[in-house]
């Protein structure tokens, strides 16, 4: 499948990995923004001042407001899952803003992606739920009573599975279908600035998918940490 030129792809091609470029261009854009996100958390983090800069000034301000935000649905035994839902929410704002940017692409925009954000949102719920809780953990699978057991078992398993594609089907869906039709706009009408309208939405739906996954994180953990049974 031949992919529109892509700058990432172009530098791939250059260093001799055209093959892997053109095929998992979608990981080299992941790679590329962790890549990203590691030198400019560690720049914003390595030295701390009272009157901080611009750059400390922006990281403290987005940590400070979600970290407020977490308070409000998961409380203080939530602050450790800060760097999770932190790094959840950002990566997935600039991967979905990427797809607006001439010569890039969206990560997210790939099923491969999502699957793997929903995989590390639910495994990261069981392994709280089991850490937490040990394996009285395990009894919240099982329903109230034990003859109902086999039949909660395997509702409790089809409704998990079922968080996994819907966190990724919906981010997958929102900004395949957003990119897609951006395209269209600017092969039909791109020189009346028809996909202007179109690109602004895009960036307001691009935070709000980042916005709704990293809270179906937040309110998973918490529902693992509060389990008791």
């Amino acid at each position: 499948m031949e992919h529109p030129v892509m700058l990432l792809v172009w530098l791939l091609e250059k260093l001799g990995l055209g093959g892997f470029a053109h095929s998992f261009y979608y990981v080299a854009y992941t790679w590329l923004f962790m890549l990203i996100l590691i030198v400019v958390g560690r720049l914003a983090a390595s030295k701390p001042q009272l009157t901080p800069g611009a750059m400390q000034n922006v990281a403290e301000s987005i940590l400070q407001n979600l970290r407020s935000f977490q308070d409000g649905i998961m409380g203080a035994k939530g602050r450790p899952f800060l760097p999770l839902t932190a790094t959840l929410i950002i990566f997935v704002f600039f991967s979905n803003f990427n797809g607006l940017i001439p010569g890039s692409a969206s990560p997210t925009a790939n099923l491969n992606t999502t699957l793997a954000l929903a995989l590390v949102v639910v495994v990261t719920t069981h392994l709280v739920g089991l850490k937490t809780h040990g394996w009285r953990y395990v009894k919240h699978f099982m329903g109230p009573a034990l003859f109902l057991s086999p039949l909660m078992i395997v509702v409790e398993l089809i409704s998990h599975c079922a968080r996994v594609l819907s966190l990724s089907l919906r981010l997958f869906g929102n900004v395949m279908g957003e990119d897609l039709l951006l395209a269209i706009l600017f092969l039909m009408a791109g020189q009346f600035f028809l996909p202007l309208p179109i690109m602004f939405l895009a960036v307001f739906t691009g935070f709000l998918q980042s916005f709704i996954i990293t809270l179906l994180g937040m309110m998973y953990i918490n529902e693992a940490l509060e389990h008791a049974h």
